[in-house]
């Protein structure tokens, strides 16, 4: 059961990525956006993903280097083109053309298409909050990729098409509305399958449409449900709605038949906090939303109410002095990985 730094995570990571053919300064960009989803307690999207994308990459899939296009804009608006290179990479570049477009439009959206898996969601909405601004991300899968099942179906018509949202507060640390409009996401079903976990009840139906809570049923023909249990229809609308606004507004097209290549179809909104009310104004009101709602008599067995994003935040300061687990079915398919690169030793000392 290894455990590792995020310092020594970073460096192996970029490692792998460079032997495959990526940019240095990519390779680092990826690294630490897996290693940061590690910190903050979300395994499903960190460095359990190296094999993954070195397969994409070697199907030609990722284009390593490959340059953004603009397709067209005006000053609050752009369509963008990632044309298949690294998804982290072309998300982040996506956002800061809308902060920058944020700053004199006041609201300002992006739409991309042709990017890969950009990774967790959550770490885009941040650099908008960092620049006193609400930042909104929500992604499909370019119509492909589909996990999980329309309410009331048992076969697979949508990706999970999860939605981010981070705004500034005053406590040291975002607001951060981080989910997938699917009750799991894929990621996480290949962590417990990875950790030989059985996952929680109403999550995923076998082939049949049974519930089940063994993670290899997924892979063998199940789908994800949408979150809401007994009120599904609330995940699946939202998740419906999200798969236009990604898929429809970028020209990457809604979840289909006969959609072939993953990838992420990105919609982007940044808000300019400023030319509504001052930032440390609305940071007042925040703060006390936070306070209030914290304050209130807990259930039993409740510690702590947390606001949206403390979680991660707590997790990450806790993974920083403690180290990050990775389960040895998923380092093992990582040094396996780097072995067919070439790299002959990954010890990340």
């Amino acid at each position: 059961m290894p455990i590792f730094s995020a310092d020594q995570l970073n460096k192996v990571s970029a490692s792998i990525f460079k032997a495959a053919g990526a940019p240095a300064d990519e390779a680092r960009v990826i690294a630490k956006s897996l290693v940061n989803s590690n910190l903050a307690g979300h395994d499903s999207h960190g460095v359990i993903r190296i094999p993954q994308y070195i397969s994409l990459l070697k199907k030609g899939d990722i284009v390593p280097g490959a340059k953004m296009e603009i397709v067209r804009e005006n000053p609050s608006t752009a369509v963008l083109n990632g044309n298949w290179g690294f998804g982290q990479v072309m998300a982040r570049k996506a956002m800061e053309i809308a902060i920058e477009k944020a700053k004199t439009s006041s609201l300002a959206s992006v739409s991309m298409s042709q990017s890969n898996h950009v990774g967790r969601l959550g770490e885009y909405p941040v650099i908008a909050a960092e620049q006193n601004m609400i930042g909104m991300i929500c992604v499909n899968n370019h119509g492909a990729a589909q996990c999980m099942a329309a309410w009331g179906g048992k076969e697979r018509r949508l990706s999970p098409n999860p939605i981010s949202i981070g705004l500034p507060s005053g406590t040291g640390d975002p607001v951060l509305l981080d989910i997938t409009t699917a009750v799991v996401a894929e990621g996480k079903v290949r962590v417990k399958r990875n950790r030989g976990e059985k996952l929680p009840e109403g999550c995923i139906i076998d082939a049949q449409g049974n519930s089940s809570i063994d993670p290899n049923d997924y892979y063998a023909g199940g789908a994800i449900l949408p979150f809401g249990g007994l009120v599904g229809h609330k995940g699946y609308g939202l998740g419906f709605i999200l798969d236009i606004l990604a898929g429809a507004l970028s020209g990457a097209g809604c979840s289909r038949a006969d959609a072939s290549r993953f990838g992420n179809a990105v919609f982007i909104l940044v808000i300019n906090i400023e030319n509504f009310i001052a930032p440390e104004k609305f940071k007042t009101h925040v703060d006390g939303l936070i306070e209030y709602v914290k304050s209130s008599p807990k259930l039993p067995g409740i510690d702590e109410i947390l606001f949206p994003g403390e979680i991660e935040a707590k997790e990450k300061k806790k993974r920083l002095g403690n180290g990050i687990f990775i389960e040895d079915e998923t380092w093992g398919q990582i040094i396996e990985t780097a072995e067919e690169l070439g790299i002959e030793d990954i010890s990340p000392v």
